[in-house]
């Protein structure tokens, strides 16, 4: 049978499809403060949720334990923890579930030879960046059980950040095989959407900032962060010394994400403009009209989850344009790469 065959194009791209569902429920999770529900990792029988009333009320316990609940929630009904935890456990079921899709699936075309050298190298990089989020995703959740209702905003973002690049890889390593014959490229054009995609990634990584932080939900103007001048108004002086205000100080935050926005669409903008004046095919025009298409909705979508204090289904929406907008700006850079 032929090697890296179609079979192997379908298990990549479920691997991606999972991937995305995954974060989808991740920012439900978040936006809902669900993430703190399960207190207690267990691999194979956390997999099975509360049963019985007596196992519900021993979950509701065990979450009585933790800051969360003791400095925020303490109000919860039994029927109100059984809403977050539901979110908490249906994000790690997923992630079990990628890994085994991951794993069985490899072991059998290994053992079927259907896999070239090249792609087992790429598959095993994809085995240890799907275990090493899962050891994120505990990391994240360890840090909000210990003195502070939540969870550190700097593990959230390492967590996002490795759910997208995994996809990102995950995407590249299927467009190998379905674009197995590449042509030579112009260097600077491809050296530019490489830098696009590094300010993509850090402004992921300033929505994860924004995300623990809640920083959303402060300065909800726009275009101005608040009613009177850039600076003066938006970045408050939280902390010092002052580059603190721009990890960890909430309005700092805000104002690199908002401002950032504008240099990703600019850049993704100037990728376009630059790519009508060099030869290409109709795959990679369609590419690059797509990415700045999109670049736009979630630059409209970011405006209007701001302005209406972040709600679930903008903040949602806002998270699956930004997973769209890296696989967009994935396949452009594939597209153009020798």
């Amino acid at each position: 049978m032929k090697k890296d065959n179609k079979k192997v194009i379908y298990w990549l791209l479920t691997g991606c499809l999972l991937i995305f569902i995954m974060v989808i429920v991740g920012g439900i999770t978040r936006l809902t403060h669900s993430g703190l529900s399960i207190s207690n990792y267990k691999l194979i029988s956390g997999t099975i949720p509360p049963m019985s009333e007596t196992e519900w009320n021993a979950a509701f316990d065990l979450y009585k334990q933790y800051p969360e609940y003791q400095k925020i929630n303490h109000q919860f009904t039994l029927e109100d923890f059984k809403d977050i935890y539901f979110w908490e456990w249906l994000h790690r079921v997923i992630g079990r579930f990628i890994g085994i899709v991951f794993i069985i699936p490899f072991v059998y075309f290994l053992i079927r030879k259907q896999l070239t050298k090249p792609t087992i190298k790429k598959s095993l990089i994809l085995m240890l960046l799907g275990s090493f989020q899962g050891f994120l995703g505990w990391f994240m959740v360890k840090s909000g059980l210990i003195d502070r209702p939540d969870v550190s905003h700097y593990r959230l973002a390492m967590h996002l950040t490795a759910a997208f690049i995994t996809f990102a890889y995950t995407f590249w390593v299927a467009l190998d095989l379905i674009y197995p014959n590449k042509k030579q490229i112009d260097i600077k054009f491809r050296n530019l959407i490489r830098w696009g995609l590094a300010v993509l990634l850090l402004q992921i990584i300033y929505g994860a900032f924004v995300a623990g932080l809640d920083a959303g939900l402060l300065h909800n103007h726009w275009p101005l962060m608040n009613d009177g001048t850039l600076i003066h108004e938006s970045v408050y002086i939280e902390q010092s010394p002052l580059i603190k205000n721009f990890v960890e100080g909430k309005s700092g935050v805000q104002f690199v994400h908002r401002y950032l926005a504008y240099i990703v669409v600019g850049l993704i903008a100037f990728i376009w403009y630059r790519g009508k004046r060099i030869k290409k095919n109709n795959i990679q025009s369609n590419s690059l009209n797509t990415l700045v298409i999109i670049a736009c909705i979630q630059f409209l979508l970011g405006i209007f989850t701001l302005i209406f204090r972040v709600p679930i289904v903008l903040g949602v929406l806002h998270q699956i344009v930004a997973f769209f907008l890296l696989g967009a700006m994935t396949f452009s850079l594939h597209r153009f790469s020798k």
